[in-house]
């Protein structure tokens, strides 16, 4: 049975973070693959920073396509809005369940308000979490602390945000160094973010 570690968020852009933190799980840790979901806008709000949907999946299309344990998802894309990750595990058991067993893949920041989460003890009964460190303020849930099924993996901390990066670059900065080459390509192509 296949191990896949699901890293759910906009990628907004991807960027070389979150590629360094997959790779340290698919290497370090007993994951086999890591997928990353990109999560849909919101038809309830409007960001004019997010790209659309498709053009975040191509960029993480070309962020991962030389690394074959690191695999684009836009498993979200079709299921009902606003989407919890509660019904997208439950979709990803029906569909891949015989052969595959998913892993919830998380920031030490997130952890802190898992508690907040959509049918969280159902999630913690049923799936491993993965935690990568974050420089962030505040203290986690004591029913997190030395839980069983959440394994802290000692991945390099990453500061580097998508938000930092669609400012520094709408200033006209050379943020070049913080993506994937390919990445930066179809970004700088399509003219994103400026």
């Amino acid at each position: 049975m296949k191990k896949v570690g699901l890293f759910f968020g906009t990628f907004n852009p991807i960027h070389i973070g979150h590629l360094a933190i997959a790779n340290h799980l698919v290497e370090f840790s007993d994951l086999d693959e890591v997928w990353f979901v990109i999560t849909p806008q919101s038809p309830f709000k409007t960001k004019q920073s997010l790209l659309d949907d498709n053009h975040r999946y191509q960029m993480v299309y070309e962020a991962v396509k030389d690394y074959p344990k690191l695999q684009p998802s836009k498993i979200e894309f079709d299921l009902p809005q606003p989407n919890y990750t509660i019904n997208t595990l439950v979709h990803l058991d029906e569909k891949y369940g015989g052969n595959h067993q998913f892993a919830l893949i998380m920031g030490e920041d997130n952890l802190k308000s898992f508690h907040k989460w959509k049918n969280y003890e159902t999630i913690l009964d049923l799936y491993s979490i993965y935690v990568y460190p974050r420089i962030s303020n505040g203290e986690i849930e004591h029913q997190f602390k030395g839980h069983p099924k959440i394994t802290k993996v000692d991945a390099p901390i990453m500061e580097i945000s998508s938000t930092f990066i669609r400012k520094a670059h709408n200033a006209g900065k050379n943020i070049r160094p913080l993506l994937p080459y390919s990445v930066w390509k179809y970004m700088d192509e399509m003219n994103f973010y400026r």
